[in-house]
């Protein structure tokens, strides 16, 4: 309990303020360079090593200067602290920064407070004026319900014009008063205290200004009053323009200090009233022998100066000598506010002309003259100037620095120097008054003072703090004549701030009831960037004749010395332990003591026991008087909770052993089951531990089960009034205390019977007892599901718990809900652990059930025969509210244990195909997790489990077939097939199917086949939507979106994923594509789109699936009816966000028109990707109504292109949709290529590939392009690239069949060129001389380079000139010319045969 430092606050960004107060000091920071945020730092990095730190060296170059002062330049500010902490200002020059205090959070989570700047500005009005002193006074407010915090915070300014102006927080300018002529020096302020004795005048708020030779002195009833009309007209100027409301005259005193050279500081004193014997001594001072006196002490004004000849003058003002002066202020309200209102930069008359302006500053307020006050005594010193003066709290010393390094101790009252400091140059100062606290004082019976009691009243301390930056020190005194109580090395740059007043406004009523929380003195470091302030126990102050406190705290050290250690002998140190904690004089210390001994990890139990027994004994043997209640207390408590842990302790150590043996059909009996439940129960619970066991992380066998140390056990409980409660602990902490409790009965090793007698005995409530119990039952599952006897065990503690009094309301019947039966049930429905919760319900249905029929069955037997009472049987059932609240939650838990069964199951998936959001583990169900996640929270698990597995849409549907089997009319084909394809997935089910049909069944309107793919697809493109870049999961998503067989949920998915997910990046990908004229680089595609250029690929692909679903689900709504959502009747009380089925539902229909104009661009994007396209700007193909329509909202209704289009648009979506067709033939040729080559199968990035050519003649009936001439260029490219076969049935496709005779025509001239003129052999040139000369000249002409493919056999072309024939008509005007070419063929052909 020594003196110590506490930090309170950190600046958010003091760099900033400094930054802006001092431009020159502006670091420039470089690209990239992080700026170290000042308030991270400590300000314990400083060490103690800085107290040996020498004097620094003068610094040789303006570099250095200018280094020192970045860190020293506070000293230079005007600094100002709120004593609530409600305010900080910070000025220098004509510059302000107001900082307001914010709860925000640190790096290291933790929440704290920040100083964040609030406002920053130019107060300077007068052109040439600075600030000289500032004070931010916090105003009560006046409301009767007022928290006790501040209504706000006014800040004074002066300045050296002489003008003292007042604002608000947020620089507002609310009046400016000029006093006097000459600069402001100093301001400061006195509020209201409550006087501590009936002797002590009560002292009056004033606000004090120090001029070079004059004091002004506002009454602070005066000023309060007037800043609250100014707030008042601020506002309503603001609300209204108009409003001029006059707030009332200031009234002050203005007195003229004379006898003096110079002054630097003042104080105020207040009024004071000398004693007669003063009255004497100062009445023959100045009136000589013969002066004479009152009959009553006058009142006197004392005022302090410091500065020099005097170095320290006296004055007093006799009250009711002089009238208070009246100034009307200058109010800077106008009837007409501007902006320039709020910015106090611009001057409080912001809003006059300039000359105006002008005109007010030449006719400057009229300045009362002071009244003359002569200085009556002083300290002469005439080498000696006094920098500063500080008024002690009770008003009774003062503290003084001067020019010498001296800090001078004050008595105010006799005006004499009692103490003096040397060697603190620079120094700033401080008080600090601390209160006595009443419960820690020593009770002593030879003690008849009034402070020997707690009854007496409280004793004042007063300590000055002083902080010397020379040295870099704080150093705490305590006054008058005391010791250094503390010293603290806090660095060479920091500002005491000392305010010296509280909140302004209150009085002796108000006062009284608030009790707000100020800051008597804080430390501001900038270079730690926080604010500290100081704390020092009262009892420092004491001296050291008196300080038994100073001796306890020696023996506390003591003790906490020989806690550290190992000793041989126990019995020796227990036997120190007990002199060291009886010769503790203060009650508080011995408590503390005795804590620190429980504490203690090193003690053993035996040990702890007899100390406490030691100190309650030696407490019981004192007399009543002197003997502290509340350590008695506090000892008979503790020695209760030590005794408890040594019954628990010797119960568990105890050799017990149940020899009973136990069946299947003793736990049947026990849960009342028939043999068909139980085992049904037993199989659930079997696959359970199968599957949880599977996925189970390794976990070593804990010995520690049922142990607790006594440390941690007294940590836990607490008691009170003879009853033990437990503390707020976590749930570790709260399994560790029912395991020492229960675990060795649970596993029928201890008496169930005795330890529940001694924990009832002991004043633990049957509710506590029952809340632990099932926290260890329901942490330790994988114990309890391993040994089925642990059941019959918990069904004899739980049978115990319920029969204990307070357990179950006597009052308790059938149409009521017992509240321990409800405790128990909620602790099952929170529980994660479902194997274990099932269990314990049944447990408890049980119970509840052998209770409710023994109850029902005595008053039955009160109101009939004894003949009839004899039907009741075991097997009959009471009926109860209870009992079928049990039947719920049973049917619930037995839901969420096969829920989570299916979740726990795994498939052998390969490692390669598993990404990083994929292995991530589900989080456990329970049942309150599915009741509050909403209608689709059953669905949602299971969609987010199907994600992690990565399953095929067709293993869903393969289950829901097997659910389906039974129907006759269902052909088995089905369901090979999806065997089939669940195996080419490369993944071993195992049992998942199984697990999958007995969920279907569990909840087969949760999991309905439609509601489960629509939950797969949203999950999916979710986590898509987290990384863009695993296209598969998109590509999912699609398949799931094209399994649902309802219109009206596949319609709502699908228009919802594009709306939150995929437009906006389609709508990116469109704008970047158009941008570049073709498929964009890697680089771009993440910069614009978030994804990479293949990912982006798959995507538009996916979009143009989802479009084409969504048109396809928008014709099929209108056949089908919308789905009925239905609830399996165990969760028909869910709550929670709604699902997506019904979310989908109340989607709006889409404009099929606008669907497809997407679709037709989605499909243009998609081929410009698939096939790199370039000099391609997608939008180019659309006129101004189609860019207009692209990316609104699909449900609206848009202006589309309509009537006949532009020929030049036309033109162009010719000439790509001819060049998507080259490219697709190209990439299909290049693949069969490749196939050939590697003889192995192709694989594409995309997954599967769309038919383009197909693709490409339905986006011609779109886009108003010829489709046949599309279907002619695909002829011409298949025959290009020798496709001949394929060629031949796209042929059939064609309309204008004599124009691609002429197109193939070509081709074969081509082909017969290559063969004949670039092969150059012998025989072809004898068959070229034995040709007809216009075809020798027709073929010269041709140019087979234009040929993709030139190894086509001649055969092949033979057929290809058979087929130019038949489609030329014989007046064609090439038809001659198709008949030689069939010759020459032939020619060409002979040879080879």
């Amino acid at each position: 309990m020594a003196c110590s430092i506490v930090q309170f606050c950190y600046f958010q960004d003091l760099q900033a303020a400094r930054d802006f107060l001092f431009p020159h000091l502006r670091e420039e920071t470089p690209s990239g360079a992080v700026r170290r945020d000042p308030s991270k730092s400590n300000w314990e990095d400083d060490g103690w090593g800085a107290w040996e730190e020498t004097e620094p060296q003068e610094p040789e170059e303006e570099g250095n200067t200018c280094k020192t002062q970045k860190t020293s330049w506070l000293q230079d500010c005007v600094l100002s602290l709120s004593p609530t902490n409600d305010l900080m200002v910070i000025a220098r020059g004509q510059k302000a920064v107001f900082l307001v205090p914010k709860w925000k959070y640190s790096d290291k989570g933790k929440e704290e407070m920040q100083f964040a700047v609030g406002w920053s500005g130019s107060l300077n009005v007068e052109e040439g004026e600075h600030v000289t002193s500032a004070l931010c006074i916090p105003l009560a407010s006046q409301k009767r319900s007022s928290t006790g915090r501040p209504d706000w915070t006014c800040i004074v300014v002066g300045f050296t014009s002489g003008y003292v102006r007042f604002y608000t927080e947020s620089g507002v300018l609310l009046l400016a008063q000029l006093l006097n002529e000459d600069p402001v020096l100093q301001l400061k302020c006195r509020t209201y205290e409550i006087p501590r004795h009936p002797g002590v005048t009560e002292q009056n708020e004033e606000l004090s200004i120090l001029y070079p030779v004059a004091i002004v002195t506002i009454d602070g009833f005066s000023l309060f009053q007037s800043l609250r009309a100014c707030r008042n007209q601020v506002a309503k100027a603001a609300a209204s323009g108009n409003e001029n409301i006059q707030p009332p005259p200031l009234a002050y005193k203005k007195w003229g200090l004379q006898d003096i050279d110079t002054i630097i500081d003042h104080a105020s004193i207040g009024i004071m009233t000398l004693s007669p014997f003063d009255q004497m001594k100062t009445a023959s001072n100045i009136g000589g022998f013969n002066a004479a006196i009152k009959n009553s002490p006058p009142a006197m004004s004392q005022y302090i100066t410091v500065g020099s000849n005097p170095f320290t003058g006296f004055f007093y003002a006799l009250e009711g000598s002089t009238q208070p002066l009246l100034s009307h202020v200058a109010l800077a309200v106008a009837s007409k506010l501007t902006s320039a209102l709020f910015n106090a930069a611009s001057g409080w008359l912001g809003w006059k002309s300039k000359h105006e302006e002008e005109a007010v500053q030449k006719q400057k307020p009229k300045v009362e003259p002071a009244t003359p006050l002569a200085v009556r005594f002083g300290l002469p010193d005439s080498r000696r100037h006094g920098e500063s003066i500080c008024l002690s709290p009770c008003n009774t010393l003062a503290a003084v620095t001067d020019d010498f390094g001296r800090v001078i101790l004050l008595d105010v009252a006799r005006g004499i120097a009692i103490r003096m400091w040397k060697g603190y140059r620079d120094a700033q100062i401080g008080w600090i008054q601390i209160i006595e606290d009443l419960h820690e004082r020593v009770p002593e019976k030879a003690d008849l003072s009034p402070f020997g009691n707690t009854q007496g009243p409280s004793r004042v301390a007063q300590f000055l703090v002083i902080y010397a930056p020379r040295r870099g020190i704080l150093e705490v005194w305590s006054t008058q004549q005391g010791p250094r109580v503390g010293a603290f090395n806090v660095g060479k740059h920091c500002r005491l701030l000392y305010p010296g007043y509280k909140i302004m406004g209150l009085n002796n009523v108000t006062s009284q009831s608030w009790q707000p929380q100020t800051y008597q003195i804080c430390l501001v470091d900038p270079v730690s960037g926080s604010v500290k302030t100081v704390n020092v126990p009262f009892h420092l102050a004491l001296s050291d004749k008196k300080c038994e406190r100073a001796k306890d705290m020696h023996l506390v050290k003591k003790l906490a010395a020989l806690l550290k250690t190992r000793p041989p002998h126990l019995d020796l140190v227990e036997t120190q332990m007990k002199e060291l904690i009886l010769d503790i004089k203060y009650p508080a210390t011995k408590k503390q003591a005795l804590e620190s001994i429980l504490a203690s990890e090193r003690l053993p139990f035996s040990c702890l026991r007899n100390i406490t027994q030691t100190l309650m004994d030696t407490l019981k043997n004192q007399e009543l008087e002197s003997v502290d209640e509340g350590l008695l207390q506090f000892c008979a408590n503790k020695l209760k909770l030590l005794h408890l842990y040594e019954s628990v302790s010797q119960l568990n150590s105890v050799d017990f052993h149940s020899d009973t043996p136990f069946s299947d059909n003793d736990l049947a009996v026990l849960l009342r089951l028939n043999e068909k439940e139980l085992l049904k129960l037993l199989a659930l619970l079997e696959k359970y531990k199968e599957e949880k066991t599977r996925t189970a992380t390794v976990r070593f066998s804990d010995d520690k089960d049922g142990v607790l140390p006594v440390k941690t056990f007294l940590e836990y409980l607490e008691c009170e009034k003879d009853v033990v409660n437990v503390k707020k602990i976590s749930e570790e902490e709260y399994v560790a205390l029912g395991s020492f409790f229960f675990w060795k009965c649970l596993h029928g090793e201890s008496s169930t019977e005795d330890m529940c007698h001694t924990l009832e005995s002991a004043g633990l409530s049957p509710q506590l007892l029952l809340s632990l119990l099932l926290s260890v039952w329901l942490s330790k599952e994988k114990d309890i599901l391993d040994k089925p006897q642990s059941v019959c065990c918990l069904h004899t503690m739980l049978s115990l718990l319920s029969k204990m009094k307070v357990a179950i309301d006597e009052t308790w019947d059938s149409q009521s809900v017992s509240p321990w039966w409800q405790q128990m049930r909620t602790a099952c429905i929170q529980s994660e652990n479902n194997g274990a919760a099932l269990l314990s319900a049944h447990v408890g249905h049980s119970i509840a059930a052998q209770i409710s029929n023994s109850m029902t069955e005595k008053k039955f037997s009160q109101t009939v025969s004894g003949a009839d009472s004899e039907a009741l049987t075991d097997s009959w059932e009471a009926l109860s509210l209870d009992m079928e609240y049990w039947k719920l939650l049973l049917k619930q838990l037995e839901d969420c244990l096969i829920l989570q069964t299916l979740l726990h199951s795994k498939a052998n998936t390969p490692a390669s195909k598993v990404s990083s959001v994929q292995a991530e583990p589900l989080p456990r169900l329970s049942v309150k997790k599915l009741l509050e996640g909403g209608k689709g929270g059953i669905a949602d698990s299971v969609a987010k489990w199907i994600f992690k597995q990565d399953f095929s849409p067709e293993v869903l549907k393969l289950a829901s077939k097997e659910r389906d089997a039974e129907n006759p009319d269902e052909p088995k084909e089905g369901i090979n097939r999806g065997l089939l394809e669940a195996a080419e997935a490369e993944t071993t089910l195992g049992a998942i199917p199984d697990l999958l049909h007995l969920a279907y069944k569990q909840f087969p309107c949760s999991l309905e086949l439609d509601v489960l793919h629509a939950h797969c697809c949203w999950e999916y493109v979710v986590q898509w939507n987290k990384d863009p870049e695993e296209a598969r999961f998109f590509v999912r998503s699609i398949e799931h979106l094209k399994h649902i067989l309802n219109a009206h949920v596949q319609n709502g998915i699908a228009l919802m994923m594009w709306n939150t997910f995929l437009v906006k990046r389609f709508s990116a990908a469109t704008y970047l594509m158009d941008k570049v004229g073709k498929s964009p680089k890697d680089r771009l595609c993440r910069r614009d789109v978030g994804m990479s250029d293949t990912a982006m690929t798959s995507f538009l692909g996916s979009c143009l699936d989802l479009l084409q679903t969504l048109m396809e689900a928008d014709v099929s709504r209108d056949e089908m009816q919308a789905p009925v959502l239905d609830t399996e009747d165990a969760w028909l009380v869910v709550e929670g966000p709604i699902s997506i089925v019904e979310l989908a539902l109340e989607q709006k229909h889409v404009h099929y028109p606008l669907v497809e104009h997407h679709s037709v661009l989605c499909s243009v994007l998609y081929a410009i990707m698939r096939f790199a396209l370039k000099t391609v700007k997608p939008l180019s193909l659309f006129d101004s109504k189609g860019k207009n329509a692209f990316f609104k909202d699909l449900t609206s209704i848009q202006l589309l292109p309509s009537g006949e289009m532009d020929p030049n648009f036309i033109s162009v979506r010719q000439q790509f949709l001819l060049k998507v067709v080259s490219a697709a033939v190209q990439a299909q040729h290049s693949v069969v290529k490749d196939r050939e080559s590697s003889e192995e199968a192709p694989t594409t990035p995309f997954g599967k590939d769309q038919d383009w050519p197909v693709l490409a003649v339905d986006l011609a009936h779109h886009l108003q392009v010829s489709e046949d001439v599309v279907r002619r260029h695909y002829v011409g490219e298949l025959y290009n690239y020798g496709a001949d076969h394929l060629g031949e049935e796209a042929i059939l496709q064609v309309q204008d069949k004599e124009v691609l005779a002429s197109q193939l025509l070509v081709l074969t001239g081509q082909r017969l060129a290559h063969a004949l003129l670039h092969t150059q052999t012998r025989e072809g040139m004898e068959l070229l001389a034995r040709l007809p000369p216009t075809l020798c000249t027709w073929l010269r002409a041709m140019n087979p380079q234009d040929l993709q493919n030139t190894e086509v056999p001649i055969a092949t072309t033979a057929k290809l000139v058979n087929k130019v024939i038949e489609l030329l008509p014989e007046n064609h005007g090439q038809y001659s010319l198709a008949l030689h070419l069939i010759e020459a063929v032939e020619a060409i052909s002979l040879p080879s045969l």
